[in-house]
């Protein structure tokens, strides 16, 4: 494929900025839309600068309530990969309003920037399986060190109700459902990715987002580490790598994935409890015992979670590469060589 212009909305964060470098170092001419305020992403700009060079992108400091500036932005693009937004529950639960400005308007102005450019520029919404809600209608079985679906032994599919729990599930599936509505009204090429947990390189993982990180950055740095449950909660855990590839392979398939929904996660293949089979693994690594404190369960927080990723296999082609164990290893690895990146903490 020749080189594109690219628009990266949240950039500068732990996905856009692999996203970006990836883009980069194949050709494409990348423009990056972050208001900076996450943790992590003036580190990430100065990587990318580095890598690349000062002028190798271009940076709008921008926020996603600022329609005109979200649509210069889109000017003339063929890609626009819309990773922005607020993304812990606890805040949402806490500034509600904030997390609506953040995550509905700014995917509505996202989508209507894209509509009214008229460059018919393909579409992709890093959604979240959190849409799907606590699935209290589902059972489940608690094992010694899991939680395990009665009946869901490939996941969640595609088809699963929606049930948006949390402000946090309404304003992503706001944005979830728009996206899609946006394809079968107005043919927008754009596509829903349902993302499990993701996890890798440049991640500055806090405790209410990006787990796996937040509990290696933690450890390494000997603070605190609180469960909240019970420690069997189980996700299914995606590289950074085999997401990015995933985003490729929509791009590559887009006639048939414009206006569909993908759910894309480890799937069942790639899962492990946050605490009960993930503490002993990091333990290892770090070749000591980690201490940690328990407490309530968070706000919609689902005792398992498994992306049924068959769909995508079917359709794009795509399953992940790496394991749990291997992608583990080498964020381990990045994070326990760049500790100078995480003085802040």
């Amino acid at each position: 494929m020749k080189p594109q212009k690219v628009l990266i909305t949240g950039g500068a964060g732990f996905i856009g900025s692999n996203l970006a470098d990836r883009l980069l170092r194949t050709g494409h001419e990348v423009t990056i839309f972050d208001n900076l305020s996450r943790s992590g992403c003036e580190c990430n700009l100065t990587w990318l600068q580095a890598t690349h060079g000062q002028a190798a992108f271009r940076l709008i400091r921008g926020n996603l309530k600022e329609f005109d500036a979200l649509q210069q932005a889109a000017e003339g693009v063929d890609r626009i990969y819309h990773l922005a937004g607020q993304v812990a529950v606890t805040t949402s639960v806490q500034n509600p309003r904030q997390d609506f400005e953040s995550n509905a308007i700014g995917t509505f102005n996202v989508l209507e920037a894209a509509r009214l450019v008229g460059n018919d520029p393909i579409i992709i919404y890093a959604s979240t399986n959190t849409v799907y809600g606590g699935m209290e209608e589902q059972t489940v079985y608690e094992d010694a060190q899991r939680y395990r679906y009665a009946d869901l032994p490939l996941g969640v599919p595609e088809t699963q109700p929606l049930d948006f729990h949390s402000p946090y599930g309404c304003s992503k599936g706001a944005g979830d459902q728009y996206t899609r509505d946006y394809a079968r009204i107005y043919k927008l090429r754009s596509v829903v990715v349902r993302q499990s947990c993701i996890y890798g390189y440049r991640q500055f993982g806090i405790e209410d987002q990006g787990w796996v990180a937040w509990f290696m950055i933690a450890a390494l740095k000997q603070r605190a580490i609180s469960i909240y449950g019970n420690g069997k909660q189980v996700r299914d855990v995606l590289f950074i790598d085999d997401l990015l590839d995933a985003y490729e392979a929509i791009v590559q398939n887009i006639d048939k994935a414009a206006g569909q929904v993908y759910n894309i996660g480890g799937g069942p293949q790639n899962t492990m409890s946050i605490w009960l089979e993930f503490g002993p693994m990091l333990e290892k690594m770090l070749q000591r015992a980690v201490p940690v404190t328990y407490g309530d369960w968070r706000p919609g927080d689902q005792p398992i979670y498994v992306s049924d990723i068959r769909k995508a296999a079917h359709e794009l082609g795509w399953q992940p590469q790496i394991g749990v164990q291997a992608g583990a290893e080498r964020l381990f690895g990045w994070i326990r060589d760049n500790q100078n990146l995480f003085a802040h903490l």
